[in-house]
């Protein structure tokens, strides 16, 4: 769906290229980076550029008109070589040159050197316990910055762009093509000058020309507590810095917790697997747990069975949104001991006789052959 660039600017469609301006000025001044730091009023101001970048363009304001979105990936105002472009007549606006001309609705107009920065991803390991109650963590970034000896402009100090002398500062050229539908006329990105309608004759030494340099820096990044395994912690502007020193994306943190050597976890809560011995399941006993912050003292009720759990309520994991944490669940394995000597397994043996309870004795009962064989004898 597109975008509502007249609304973005709170303008009529109607509206005169000095109005447009006017009502440009005043929401840059408000929602500017350097004036307003909130994060949505960055976001808004990346907004109100894209919204005057198309309306002030004849072309790419007569395609809004017509229900376009020169912005969107192949709605029209890509050529080739530029963003989203991949031939020849590619979206809707190749198909507007092809029809009507490319002069039809007045010149594109140079495409600027200054534009938003891409966002980039970080990955950041952590330890449950640093997940379950927060942490703040350094983290070191490779990205793009301003480059600090030209500012962002891209020219060498005491120099400044020239306009093309190809497209003389229209950023594209035309060309004419006979075909069955007549003759069309076409425009194109400049090739000398990559479109922008001007050229630089003495790049600066340190960001060739580009206005930014790549950089590592260190920051410090707060971890919430109660984040989980691939969830991601955005940093305002802390990512790519654009071409020609454009407005920086934003940084993601994507959090990645590292497995636990007793606990894991699924969601808020947790689950461990402590072992116990037979006798002390059947006659009960008392467990010290240790648990992520405390220790817990619990009761293990005599009876209890083989894969029994027992509740520790908040226990668990801070809840990331709201109050309170989740449980701390321990799975109970009854061991069973593997190797008896005499003594203990006649205890065992009359303990049973006392409980009424049958005790396999195959030495005495004989396998599975030798009672079939006693059947065909005879033998009861």
């Amino acid at each position: 769906m597109a975008r509502d660039y007249y609304g973005i600017l709170g303008v009529s469609r109607d509206a005169s290229d000095d109005e447009i301006k006017r009502a440009y000025r005043k929401l840059a001044r408000q929602f500017h980076p350097d004036v307003n730091p909130d994060p949505e009023a960055q976001e808004k101001f990346k907004d109100i550029n894209a919204a005057y970048e198309v309306l002030s363009d004849d072309r790419k304001r007569q395609i809004v008109d017509l229900g376009g979105d020169p912005l969107a990936p192949g709605g029209g105002g890509a050529g080739p070589g530029g963003p989203g472009g991949a031939g020849p007549f590619v979206g809707f606006q190749d198909i507007m040159d092809a029809f009507f001309g490319g002069a039809a609705g007045g010149s594109r107009g140079p495409r600027p050197r200054t534009r938003p920065g891409a966002d980039a991803i970080l990955r950041l390991e952590l330890d449950l316990n640093e997940t379950a109650f927060g942490v703040e963590a350094p983290i070191t970034v490779d990205t793009a910055v301003l480059c600090t000896t030209c500012s962002g402009a891209g020219t060498a100090a005491g120099t400044h762009l020239a306009t093309c002398e190809a497209c003389g500062g229209r950023g594209e050229v035309q060309s004419v093509q006979r075909t069955f539908l007549g003759q069309v006329v076409s425009a194109r990105p400049c090739t000398v000058c990559q479109g922008y309608g001007t050229t630089i004759p003495h790049p600066c030494p340190t960001c060739a020309g580009d206005g930014r340099v790549r950089t590592r820096r260190s920051l410090t990044v707060k971890i919430p507590a109660g984040v989980e395994d691939g969830m991601r912690i955005r940093l305002a502007q802390q990512g790519e810095v654009g071409p020609g020193g454009g407005t920086a994306g934003d940084l993601y943190v994507e959090i990645h917790e590292r497995p636990h050597d007793v606990y894991s976890r699924k969601g808020d809560d947790l689950h461990c697997r402590v072992t116990v011995p037979m006798t002390a399941a059947a006659l009960g006993t008392r467990l010290t747990i240790k648990t992520l912050d405390s220790e817990e003292t619990v009761d293990v009720k005599s009876g209890t069975q083989p894969g029994s759990t027992l509740r520790l309520r908040a226990r668990g994991v801070p809840h990331l949104r709201g109050t309170g944490r989740g449980d701390l669940y321990v799975h109970l394995d009854v061991r069973t001991p593997t190797k008896l000597d005499a003594d203990q397994e006649r205890m065992l043996r009359d303990f049973a006789k006392t409980r009424g309870e049958e005790v396999a004795e195959l030495t005495k009962q004989g396998g599975f052959f030798s009672r079939m064989r006693d059947a065909f004898n005879g033998h009861a």
